[in-house]
C-alpha cells in the first residue's frame, strides 16, 4: 500500500535533535487549507488553538498541525510554522495579511532519552515546513519521534522505544491515512493483541502493564499513576495522530471520525487515555470535493491508524540504553 499523502493534499516535515533527544513534526497542506477537529481523550495535554477546532467556531479552516516534543516548552516552537506561512501568504484573511491557523500539541520526551534542556525550536518547525514532502516521509526515530518511548509504567528502565509512524488505508471512493507520535504509557500491541514493545520484566519478556494494574501490581510496588520514587516519578507520555480523509467532511462529522478513530488507541495501547496521557487524535479533509460516508471514514481512519501505531514501534531504534524493534 503506497505511503503516498499527495492524494490528501499533505506535506510531511520532520526536524530532528538526535543530540538532544527530542524533535517535532509538522503536517501541512500542499498548497491549501484544511478543515479539522479533534478528540482529546488523554487527562494530561499539552495543546494550543484547540478551543478552535469545534464546531461553531469562526474559522474552519487549518494551515497546519505541529506535534512536537518538548513538552509545552515544545509549543513554543509553533511559531516557526507560522512565520513560513505567512511568507507563503498562507492564513485566514484579515485585510492587511493572513493569521495562520496552526494548532498544536506536545509530547512529553524531556527524559528518559531526551536532555532536559533540549527542545523544538521555531527554526526547527521553520525548518519542517520547508522541508515537508507528501511521498517517502521517514517513520521511526525521527521528528517528533526522535525521544518517544514505551511501557513506561514500572520507570524508564524498563520501557522501549516509540516513534513517528504512518499508514494508509483506501476503500471504494474514500481514503484515510493516519500520523502518529507514540510516546505511551502502555503497551503496544499487533493486531493479534500480542505485546510487542512496553514495559519489560528482567528476563526480557512483557511485564503486561494493563494486566499488573488491575491486579494491583503496580500499587504493591509504591508505583501509581505512572509515579515510582527515583527516575521513573515523571510522567513522560502522550501519543498524539492525525487522520486525513480524502473525502469533503463537516467540521461536525470531522469531530466525529476523531472520536472513533480513538478506538485504535485502545486497541493498540494497553492502557491508553490515561491521568498520565495527553492523548489526542486530529482529523483533516479538504475544505471541498467528492463526499463519502461517515462511517466509512470511520472505519478507514481506525485502521489507518491501528497500523500506524504498529509501525511507530516497528521502526524504532534504541538510543541511550533503551532498546527499540528496528535494532
Amino acid at each position: 500500500m503506497s505511503q503516498s499523502l499527495r492524494r490528501f493534499g499533505l506535506a510531511v516535515g520532520h526536524a530532528t535533535n538526535g543530540a538532544g533527544g527530542t524533535g517535532c513534526t509538522v503536517i501541512r497542506g500542499i498548497d491549501a487549507p484544511h478543515r479539522a477537529a479533534c478528540a482529546v481523550i488523554g487527562r494530561a495535554t499539552g495543546s494550543r488553538e484547540l478551543a478552535l477546532l469545534a464546531p461553531g467556531h469562526l474559522v474552519e479552516r487549518v494551515d497546519a498541525i505541529l506535534l512536537s516534543g518538548g513538552s509545552a516548552y515544545g509549543l513554543d516552537a509553533t511559531a516557526g510554522v507560522m512565520r513560513w506561512m505567512e511568507r507563503a501568504g498562507r492564513g485566514f484573511p484579515v485585510g492587511s495579511g493572513v493569521v495562520p491557523i496552526v494548532p498544536a500539541a506536545v509530547c512529553f520526551d524531556l527524559a528518559p532519552i531526551g536532555r532536559f534542556e533540549a527542545r523544538p525550536t521555531a527554526e526547527m518547525a521553520e525548518a519542517a515546513c520547508e522541508s515537508a514532502v507528501s511521498d517517502a516521509i521517514d517513520e521511526g526515530s525521527v521528528g517528533v519521534g526522535t525521544g518517544l518511548t514505551v511501557g513506561k509504567a514500572f520507570g524508564p528502565a524498563q520501557a522501549m522505544r516509540g516513534g513517528f509512524g504512518l499508514a494508509v488505508r483506501e476503500g471504494d471512493g474514500c481514503a484515510a491515512a493516519a500520523m502518529v507520535a507514540v510516546n505511551a504509557y502502555g503497551d503496544v500491541r499487533d493486531a493479534s493483541g500480542a505485546i510487542i514493545a512496553g514495559a519489560r520484566r528482567a528476563d526480557g519478556g512483557f511485564i503486561d502493564t494493563a494486566r499488573a494494574i488491575a491486579a494491583g501490581e503496580l500499587a504493591a510496588q509504591g508505583v501509581a499513576n505512572g509515579a515510582a520514587n527515583g527516575a521513573g516519578r515523571f510522567a513522560p507520555n502522550t501519543t498524539l495522530a492525525v487522520v486525513a480523509l480524502d473525502a469533503a467532511f463537516t467540521r461536525l462529522e470531522l469531530q466525529g471520525i476523531a472520536r472513533a478513530a480513538t478506538a485504535a488507541y485502545h486497541r493498540r495501547i494497553t492502557p491508553a487515555g490515561t491521568q498520565v496521557d495527553g492523548d489526542i487524535v486530529f482529523a483533516l479533509a479538504p475544505m471541498e470535493g467528492p463526499r463519502a460516508s461517515v462511517a466509512q471514514g470511520e472505519m478507514l481512519a481506525v485502521a489507518a491508524l491501528e497500523e500506524a501505531i504498529e509501525r511507530a514501534v516497528r521502526l524504532a531504534r534504541g538510543r541511550d540504553g533503551v532498546p527499540g524493534l528496528a535494532d
